[in-house]
């Protein structure tokens, strides 16, 4: 898709988040650093502490071999930056200073014994070539955390030449997460900047307390799988603050998420926000309490979309909130699509059971690209119910679009249009 200028007030929503000159900005290096050189640091609820400031013991990853060139495999010093880290009882942090770092697959391995900042001012970039990544899936995993504070940095996979194989389809390995959290609780990643990954930027699995601030994903319209922020099996997630261009979701969340809340996100190109895929295992968990407001999709494959694999499950999604959100000539503004099969390939043909019940669309207004701007295609089998409209306004070309309806129900208030497809 190409891009286009967003129009004033795109450009307002995104004054709003990001204007402050903290954004994508880091903190100077010290030998001790404090919370009150980071900026905002003292609002992120676990780096309070009552009469004075958290200080972190610094380990420099210069001091343990790491080069800045770009060039060399600084993997080691990080390593043994992050295992001194780890072992301070101490708040300790592990400081990249300024320069370029060739960074292989590594793990931050916890538990820590105190809190944690991984705080970067250069940029880290993944090894040149696609299969010096190995098959693990992931680039850079932080694993069973608590107390975690990823702060500033570039963060580049160069994935170009990943998506070469792929479009091939030569054999190339499964591809990997440039990062990657699992199993960790009271994290905070702000103000990184996440460009060109193999496949997914930003991936959270199995964790709790999740704040994502200030962030700027990137990656080419045509890069395959290439989700912006990937949130699974995990409860009380906060993104607050995003602009992302990307290949693919940008922003997907799977089954087992709960308590998510998006706000001040721009979304485009890509291919939006969505719940799903979902149902593609028979005894699956489900997706309940999601709010969305506040947002921008431009030039997007589709706006706010609930996906699920047309199949036997256990899997549901209830309670959701889209709310604030403008369209910008993007294609299916709103969907609900449980025939998913993506490339028409072993698709199972049967009947999704995928529980859909009552998910609401308030204030949502702009530019549909397809002229049927809300699609609802729900399950004969289960039907979607619960689905309210409340002040939607999307036109296709200046001219009235149309909706579209299978198996839904629900209700309307405010001025709809195009008119509701639901049966009275």
């Amino acid at each position: 898709m190409e891009k286009n200028n967003s129009p004033p007030y795109s450009i307002l929503l995104l004054v709003l988040f990001f204007s402050s000159s903290s954004f994508l900005s880091v903190a100077s290096s010290s030998s001790i650093l404090n919370d009150s050189t980071i900026s905002n640091h003292r609002s992120l609820p676990h780096h309070r502490k009552k009469g004075g400031h958290v200080q972190y013991v610094t380990h420099n990853v210069l001091h343990y071999g790491a080069k800045a060139d770009g060039v060399s495999d600084s993997t080691p010093a990080f390593s043994q930056a992050w295992e001194e880290a780890c072992k301070s009882s101490r708040p300790a942090s592990v400081h990249v200073p300024k320069g370029t770092y060739m960074l292989k697959p590594i793990v931050f391995y916890g538990p820590c014994q105190s809190k944690m900042l991984f705080h970067v001012e250069g940029k880290v970039v993944g090894p040149k070539h696609y299969w010096e990544f190995g098959k693990s899936g992931f680039w850079i995993l932080f694993y069973k955390l608590e107390k975690l504070t990823i702060l500033g940095g570039t963060y580049d996979a160069q994935g170009s030449d990943y998506w070469a194989c792929r479009k091939s389809q030569s054999q190339c390995s499964q591809g990997t997460k440039s990062i990657t959290i699992i199993q960790s609780r009271n994290v905070v990643v702000k103000g990184i900047k996440s460009l060109n990954p193999q496949m997914f930027h930003l991936a959270i699995d199995h964790c709790h307390q999740v704040l994502l601030k200030k962030l700027y994903i990137e990656a080419p319209t045509r890069s395959p799988n290439t989700d912006g922020i990937h949130i699974m099996s995990s409860e009380g997630i906060t993104i607050a603050g995003a602009v992302i261009k990307t290949g693919d979701d940008c922003i997907a969340i799977g089954p087992g998420t709960k308590n998510v809340h998006i706000r001040g996100v721009h979304c485009g190109p890509g291919h939006g926000i969505s719940i799903g895929s979902l149902g593609l295992h028979t005894h699956e968990a489900g997706v309940e309490n999601v709010f969305v407001t506040d947002s921008v999709m431009t030039r997007t494959q589709n706006g706010l979309r609930i996906k699920s694999w047309g199949r036997k499950t256990t899997s549901f999604v209830r309670n959701v909130v889209f709310e604030n959100i403008a369209m910008e000539n993007s294609y299916n503004p709103i969907i609900i699509d449980q025939n998913y099969c993506p490339y028409n390939k072993n698709c199972p043909g049967m009947g999704s059971g995928v529980k859909i019940t009552g998910v609401t669309y308030r204030n949502i207004h702009g530019t549909s690209a397809s002229p049927i701007a809300v699609k609802f295609m729900c399950s004969a089998s289960r039907p979607c119910t619960g689905l309210q409209l409340h002040n939607v306004k999307l036109t296709y070309h200046k001219a009235i679009a149309s909706s579209v309806c299978t198996h839904a129900g629900g209700g309307v208030s405010g001025v709809v249009s195009p008119r509701s497809c639901f049966r009275k």
